[in-house]
């Protein structure tokens, strides 16, 4: 009975009734649906099953669909007004777009942003996300005019590699800050290698975000003030912030928490100091942060937060307010709002309240409008460290990934057809010869080493070369130095013969056969690293890298990236680590080939593009030496699972960041 054009039908009816309420809706021309109903995947197999039907049936009909089991939608564009949610409150409208996985939980953050003051421009409860999800709302704010910045509660994060294309196209105009849940539960899984063992579901997520240029928070509270900020205020140019205050111990803390995250209080110029210290009383603190003790006015407040905010070396300002006795909080708030306009409007500006009420209605009435208020100095703090951070992402070079040429690729895919007609349909690891091949194809240096018998040994070490190291091949044995099955240090046959005698004792006494002897020449010196591969079911192919050698596992202080990794990418991958100083020469000791550190990583990436069947890739250690001198890999492993549908991978590049 509906005229025609209509472009949304809100479905709240019994699970059963769904499907008929769909056809009605497709004979009526409706365009759209938003599914309340529950009873679909949370409810088991039978419900999964239904969820499955639903979406046929709608895209059947040419709809789009946001649910099921949701809590709506909404707009706050003057012209539709549009609220087709649960909710009992109506946002303010404003500049960020937020999407939530939970129903229930996007109906709190409702009610949170309007006692906060904030503005939503579109909010999303996409419940299963069966048709309509948070990389379809990615895409579209990407184009909407009102969305300042984009908000996202995940739970999972749907198709990662459509994300990975979206997200970093959308961030690169405007900031994306995500919560993503389930840390906790996702684990570090058993695997044979390093690689794999190091890895887990978070760590994916979490090199997701930093590749995507994605605001991961730790929780609800700090992605709503990391938001505020960002809809409100512009992106810091740098990390120096300026901080003007009435009580010294809040500043202190500022203090602080900016040191933990990566900011620097600025320090001001001689005559920025000079203009302060003719208008604020003596026993004033003036190094930054500006301490204008517990007696300072409104008048105040707005004079020193224009100076501080003017001073060329200040990429952002605080102030920080106590209220005392002497003092009324809305003229304070009042000043803040006349000095923070006279601030150069390219420079962001935060306030903080230290009371737990809302801080007085004038704080948003200059002509700066609504100014973000916290209710302690750290929470300010991490605001600011997440918008500079992401600053310097968008400030970045992109870089490149490498990419094989058709030559290259034509060898390593011989090599690997040669191990697959090897290993048939089950997953193996390649031998040394062949993983010896695979990298030399790929561009890798490995060190010189040779496979031989326990009798043998002696004559073919004459043909490699001293110093050498004497390894033990034997079937399910990865870690060869956790069964004593390494000898370093070898300088003459004889010494090579005793090596190897001492190790067929010792797999003999474990049990263990010992089908063979490698001997490997010993390379000496160098910042041992580790680089290497694990396949997430979810992700895909995840890149590694660490330093320390035996005592990565155990530090676990690695980095990862998503497949394909650029230039840049491997660049911060080595930067974020703790241990970086090794590749610099710490305490004497000399520098590394961080180049070609980066160009190993950058060749593993490549090779996981021509290699789709690689499963777990251990190149540890990798022998980082002296610049120019390269890296040399000193022991690996990989591992093949066979394709489902084997053959050559496309030759079309990867996809770019």
């Amino acid at each position: 009975d509906l005229p025609p054009g209509i472009d949304l039908a809100v479905v709240a009816v019994p699970a059963s009734a769904v499907p008929g309420v769909v056809d009605d809706c497709a004979a009526a021309g409706v365009r759209s649906l938003v599914v309340i109903t529950a009873g679909y995947a949370e409810a088991g197999a039978e419900g999964r099953a239904r969820q499955q039907r639903l979406t046929e049936q709608v895209r059947g009909y040419g709809m789009r669909m946001v649910g099921p089991n949701c809590m709506g939608l909404l707009n706050s564009d003057p012209a539709l007004s549009l609220n087709a949610t649960l909710a009992t409150v109506a946002p303010l409208p404003g500049g960020i777009g937020f999407f939530s996985q939970s129903g229930a939980l996007g109906i709190a953050v409702l009610d949170h942003l309007c006692g906060r003051g904030l503005g939503l421009s579109t909010f999303v409860s996409a419940g299963h996300r069966a048709d309509v999800s948070n990389n379809d709302l990615l895409a579209y704010w990407s184009e909407d005019p009102r969305t300042a910045v984009v908000a996202l509660y995940l739970e999972s994060v749907g198709n990662p590699r459509k994300f990975a294309w979206l997200a970093p196209q959308l961030a690169r105009r405007k900031p994306i800050v995500a919560v993503k849940s389930g840390r906790s539960a996702s684990g570090t899984r058993a695997a044979a290698g390093h690689s794999a063992a190091l890895a887990s579901l978070d760590v994916a997520v979490e090199a997701l975000f930093e590749q995507a240029g994605v605001i991961r928070t730790n929780t609800l509270e700090e992605l709503f003030d990391v938001a505020a900020m960002l809809a409100t205020q512009p992106v810091p140019a740098g990390p120096r912030v300026g901080v003007v205050t009435n009580a010294n111990g809040p500043g202190i803390l500022f203090a602080d928490a900016c040191e933990a995250s990566g900011l620097t209080l600025a320090a001001l110029a001689p005559g920025t100091l000079d203009e302060l210290q003719s208008f604020l009383p003596e026993r004033a603190e003036f190094s930054n942060p500006i301490d204008m003790t517990d007696s300072a006015a409104a008048a105040d407040y707005e004079r020193a937060l224009a100076l501080v905010g003017r001073d060329a070396s200040v990429d952002s300002i605080v102030a920080i307010y106590v209220p005392p006795m002497v003092t009324r909080p809305e003229d304070i708030a009042a000043g803040i709002a006349r000095g923070a306009s006279a601030v150069p409007s390219h420079k962001p500006v935060l306030t903080v309240f230290l009371s737990e009420t809302k801080p007085p209605a004038e704080l948003g009435m200059g002509a700066r409008g609504y100014l973000p208020y916290y209710h302690f100095p750290e929470n300010a703090a991490l605001a600011l460290a997440a918008a500079s951070r992401y600053q310097r992402w968008r400030d970045r070079p992109r870089g490149k990934p490498l990419i094989f040429d058709r030559l290259t690729r034509t060898r390593l895919r011989a090599i690997i057809d040669g191990v697959l007609a090897r290993c048939g349909r089950s997953p193996a690891w390649l031998d040394e010869g062949e993983l010896s091949a695979l990298l030399g194809t790929a561009g890798i240096e490995v060190a010189a080493s040779a496979r031989t018998t326990v009798a043998e040994a002696p004559a073919i070490a004459e043909t490699l070369g001293y110093p050498l190291v004497a390894k033990v091949i034997s079937p399910g044995v990865v870690h060869k130095s956790d069964v004593g099955g390494v000898i370093m240090g070898l300088k003459s046959a004889g010494e090579v013969a005793i090596a190897a005698t001492r190790l067929e004792h010792r797999m003999a006494e474990m049990g263990k056969p010992l089908e063979a002897i490698l001997l490997q020449r010993e390379v000496q010196g160098g910042v041992e690293a580790l680089v290497g591969v694990t396949s997430d079911p979810t992700f895909g192919p995840l890149l590694v890298c660490g330093l320390g050698g035996l005592m990565v596992e155990l530090n676990r202080d690695v980095a990862f990236r998503l497949h394909p990794v650029t230039n840049v990418d491997a660049g911060e991958m080595l930067k974020s680590l703790r241990t970086a100083r090794l590749l610099e020469g710490y305490r004497g000791m000399p520098q590394a080939d961080r180049t070609a550190l980066i160009e190993v990583i950058m060749r593993v990436s490549a090779l996981v593009e021509i290699v789709p069947e690689m499963s777990e890739l251990d190149l540890n250690p990798v022998k980082v030496l002296v610049p120019g001198a390269g890296a040399v890999v000193v022991d690996g492993r990989m591992r093949i699972r066979p394709a489902e549908n084997p053959g050559v991978p496309s030759a079309d590049p990867p996809i770019p960041r």
